[in-house]
């Protein structure tokens, strides 16, 4: 059965909503709603209401051109505010009345970050903003053509390559002004939204809020840097959770805490070399997690620099290893004196160094 023909024949002889037209077609409400958002996202279908009131009927040309709304406009970054833009993209497309304020937060806080980035980082002369709103997501563009955000961090900290800025990104605390920023604005960003895409020269980073994974790939050549956020306009996501589990209590609300996705940097270790760069400037944070999922191997060198060399002169630290495979496991153990090891999801945990009272 051809499900999306059948939906639209079935619209044709009236509206109805997903658990309707669900009935009407004998069909599962998941598949249905699978193939009508689709059918929105496309124009065919024009969708009212949100959630389970929502309902759905064929498009008309009126409908079809009022079912997704955007801003799109280029400034000059010279004596740019990067809040008066988000309230003029707001006022033109109503973000106040289309989204929950839940929602809406998360897009100011992200947007305003980001082309703040623009203004103060991307030495460009112009950059172009969008936000746009379909039925079900939340969209937003920030497009610069400067020197682009890698290069600017592996220039700034001295690394060999753009691949390697692209890891220090993701411990956050990175700025190329230190004296003017803090380097939280995109560590937090990027983990606010349901996908979040850093794209400058050859190299894109990918957050999937969803699945918490990230994954970089090679891109063909763009020069600048273009940031692309994504939410559901139905999103339970809130920006204190998000401060609050880098940010937490026990940390007197300060960003103390990080994760850091070891495969990124590669899969298999040997050296102390690797493990020293993979640590560089963690001591800035009181508390780290390392994601071992997918590393196949690790040496006992980079083992001993990470979990007893570290340890000794960073005590202050503590160093969480989570998803740990069986075969990496020993190697890690063998090297911490008096670990703990307890058994969380399935996943090894391994905690070494208790971080120090902060001082009141």
């Amino acid at each position: 059965m051809d499900t999306k023909a059948e939906i639209l024949k079935a619209l044709r002889r009236r509206a109805g909503s997903g658990a309707d037209l669900a009935r009407r077609l004998k069909t599962s409400r998941q598949a249905v709603h699978l193939h009508l958002k689709e059918l929105v996202l496309g124009g065919r279908v024009v969708k009212t209401g949100m959630t389970r009131g929502a309902v759905y009927a064929l498009a008309t040309d009126r409908s079809r051109s009022s079912a997704a709304v955007c801003f799109s406009k280029t400034y000059s970054l010279a004596d740019l505010a990067e809040d008066e833009v988000f309230q003029e993209a707001s006022r033109r497309i109503q973000l106040a009345r289309a989204l929950p304020a839940n929602v809406r937060d998360i897009v100011q806080f992200g947007f305003t970050e980001m082309l703040n980035n623009a203004i103060e980082h991307s030495r460009a002369a112009t950059c172009n903003v969008e936000i746009r709103l379909d039925p079900y997501e939340c969209r937003f563009i920030v497009r610069d053509p400067g020197i682009g955000l890698f290069h600017s961090i592996a220039s700034r900290f001295g690394l060999p390559d753009e691949n390697a800025a692209v890891g220090e990104l993701l411990k956050g605390k990175v700025t190329t002004m230190a004296e003017r920023h803090s380097g939280e604005g995109i560590f937090f960003t990027s983990r606010a939204g349901d996908a979040v895409h850093f794209r400058s020269h050859r190299s894109e980073l990918v957050f999937d809020g969803r699945t918490r994974d990230v994954v970089v790939k090679e891109r063909r050549f763009l020069r600048g840097t273009e940031v692309r956020f994504e939410i559901s306009r139905r999103s339970r996501r809130r920006l204190e959770a998000l401060f609050e589990e880098f940010a937490p209590a026990d940390l007197d609300y300060r960003f103390e805490k990080t994760r850091v996705l070891v495969k990124l940097f590669q899969r298999n270790y040997v050296s102390r070399s690797e493990a020293r760069r993979m640590l560089a400037r963690l001591h800035k944070f009181r508390s780290v997690e390392l994601d071992f999922r997918d590393v196949r191997s690790l040496g006992q060198g980079f083992a001993d620099e990470v979990f007893r060399v570290y340890r000794l002169a960073h005590p202050e630290v503590e160093i969480r290893a989570v998803h740990v495979r069986a075969a990496v496991g020993p190697v890690i153990r063998h090297v911490i004196d008096n670990a703990k090891i307890e058994k969380l999801d399935n996943s090894m945990t391994i905690i070494a160094g208790t971080p120090k009272t902060p001082d009141r």
